[in-house]
């Protein structure tokens, strides 16, 4: 797989990285296991994960595979702070201690001294100073090696990357994560020029705009998808409306052409869009993510990028 610097770092990674937000619930351990064998095994290294995920399953499983499957090098491990779920609610708390009690936490159950890139999940109430200090203390600390932030939108962003600039010293931030896709598109407007302005990298999350880019909505929603879930439709229901589905039959007819399916042009047009790093992708079987790793040796013809991003709301204006 080929590789991309994280912004203007010296962090390096795949230009594909794997999602862990389903494994421990929907996707069992076993899974979980072939998943990550098939990744590393086509070149990929990035794995971003977080506490939130099974509600810390996710890390838990992570651990154990790199002490029976692979060596501790052979990935760039992804985690966060500050967002779960406590008593039954979802809690956002970015306050210094809550930060860095995620962070010994995380690395007990990754079964590692540190991660790779240590990411703020959330805005949250506290002080940003204070939420910014705990990054500078886990850099300091050798537990945490690059910091980075989710979710933030553009000002809170361009806040957070200006005040870690401001002293020598502290630790910069070097990427964002934020959903982007074909059916996602806006962080254009302000978080990837806040991003590229300050040498940040950008992961999107949902590159496949939550499944539905695949095209498995085209007939109604499969009862095996994500959508046919309880616990998972008000996820996708956002995406399923008239304008959604006039997008995925512009990108099936894409794919049609190119003898390529669906998802493949979805992802091709998301990690090669202008300062994006690397998608996350999410998969829930071998299968699936098999077919988004063969395309590391293609591009999407420039008439067909330009094709997609009329029909999604307009030029890329990062776009040459």
């Amino acid at each position: 797989m080929r590789r991309r610097a994280v912004g203007a770092s010296g962090l390096s990674v795949g230009r594909l990285g794997l999602g862990t937000m389903t494994w421990g619930g929907d996707v069992a351990p076993d899974t979980a296991r072939a998943l990550l064998r098939t990744f590393v095994d086509a070149g990929g290294d990035l794995v971003d994960t977080a506490p939130a995920y099974g509600g810390g399953r996710a890390e838990e499983l992570l651990g154990r595979f790199m002490r029976s499957d692979l060596r501790r090098d052979d990935l760039v491990i992804a985690t966060k702070a500050g967002f779960g779920t406590h008593g039954g609610s979802q809690v956002v708390d970015t306050s210094k201690g809550a930060l860095l009690d995620d962070l010994a936490d995380s690395l007990r159950r990754l079964r590692t001294d540190h991660v790779d890139l240590w990411q703020v999940h959330a805005w949250g109430d506290a002080p940003l100073e204070e939420t910014l200090a705990a990054l500078d203390q886990a850099v300091s600390a050798g537990m945490v090696r690059y910091v980075g932030v989710c979710n933030y939108i553009g000002w809170q962003l361009g806040t957070a990357a200006a005040w870690q600039r401001a002293v020598p010293g502290r630790a910069r931030l070097v990427s964002g994560q934020i959903e982007y896709s074909l059916l996602a598109r806006r962080a254009e407007v302000e978080v990837l020029p806040a991003l590229q302005h300050h040498g940040m990298g950008l992961f999107p999350w949902s590159p496949l705009g939550r499944g539905v880019l695949t095209g498995k909505y085209r007939g109604g929603t499969p009862r095996d998808s994500r959508g046919g879930r309880d616990h998972m439709a008000w996820f996708i229901e956002p995406y399923l409306d008239a304008r959604s589905n006039a997008v995925v039959d512009a990108v099936a007819r894409a794919a049609d052409g190119l003898r390529l399916t669906t998802a493949q042009v979805a992802l091709l047009w998301v990690r090669d869009a202008p300062g994006v790093t690397a998608p996350l992708l999410g998969a829930r079987t071998v299968q699936q993510l098999s077919s988004l790793l063969s395309v590391d040796d293609q591009t999407l013809p420039k008439p067909i990028v330009a094709a997609l991003d009329d029909v999604t709301g307009g030029p890329h204006l990062g776009r040459e």
